[in-house]
This record gives structure tokens, C-alpha cells and sequence, in this order.
């Protein structure tokens, strides 16, 4: 069946392959299915400048698909390393190094820390409201923190 299509259509028939499965991609989760795209859009496009044969046209899509694959992940994994190191969703560690005021004191060493909206709950020394702190950690949703000034 795909021999036929091919042979009919000719080169366009990957490039209609290539803009279904980009446009599946668009509405689908994920980011597997484009690369499947651009590899059926590479052989169309070689297609039109090297006349071939279906089966070499066949052949290329799979072994253009396997290095797309395997090129894709290998990218999709380094940007994703990326995101993890810059803590873009990891809110609390963009707070380390900072300084506060304790609105509220920190007794047996729990607390909470008020930060522009929100309330967060800290550990550290026994404070006073109206203390400094500096926040030197984080765990989940708890900041730790350390006197920034002499007690």
C-alpha cells in the first residue's frame, strides 16, 4: 500500500507524511512523533533533488527516523539537565542567599517566614520576630535558615 502511495505521489508523499505527523505532534503530548516528521520531510526533500526508488526512499525514512530518535532525545535530555540546574521549578532554592525579617519568631527550632505572598515554614535557630535571617537551605517546601545578625 505505501509502495503504491509513493510510487503515485511521488516525493510529496513524504512531505504530506511529514506535515501530518509535525501537526499530530502539535495537538499530542510529548515530543516524539517530530521527529518522525522531519525525517519524512528529509526524504521528501532528497526525493525531489535524487529521483530514487520507494524502497530507497523507505529505507532512508527508517534510518533517518532511528538517528532523528536518538539525536532527539539526546537533546530533549540536555535541555531538560538545563531546566533542573537553573531550579526553574524548584521555587524554594531561588530564595537561598537571601535575607528576611522574621515576622513571626522561630521556637524549637520551627518557623514560619513570610515572602512577599507567601508563608513558608523554616528551620533554624530559636529567633525573635524582627530578626534577620539569611535562608542557607532548602528541603521541599521548608527553608533553612541562620542568623544574619548577632543575636
Amino acid at each position: 500500500m505505501l509502495a503504491w502511495i509513493v510510487e503515485t505521489l511521488g516525493p510529496w508523499t513524504w512531505w504530506a507524511i511529514g506535515l501530518l505527523l509535525l501537526g499530530i505532534e502539535v495537538v499530542a503530548p510529548g515530543s516524539y512523533l517530530m521527529w518522525f516528521g522531519l525525517a519524512a520531510l528529509s526524504v521528501g526533500t532528497f526525493a525531489l533533488i535524487v529521483p530514487t526508488s520507494w524502497t530507497v526512499q523507505i529505507f532512508l525514512f527508517a534510518a533517518l527516523s532511528v538517528v532523528a530518535v536518538v539525536v532527539g532525545r539526546l537533546v530533549m535530555k540536555n535541555a531538560q539537565r538545563n531546566d533542573d540546574e537553573t531550579g526553574i521549578n524548584d521555587r524554594a532554592s531561588r530564595y537561598i542567599g537571601r535575607t528576611y525579617t522574621l515576622a513571626e519568631p522561630i521556637a524549637n527550632g520551627q518557623g514560619r517566614l513570610s515572602i512577599d505572598d507567601t508563608i513558608w515554614r523554616v528551620s533554624g535557630p530559636d529567633l525573635s520576630a524582627g530578626k534577620k535571617v539569611k535562608i542557607v537551605g532548602a528541603e521541599a517546601a521548608r527553608l533553612i535558615v541562620e542568623a544574619n545578625e548577632p543575636t
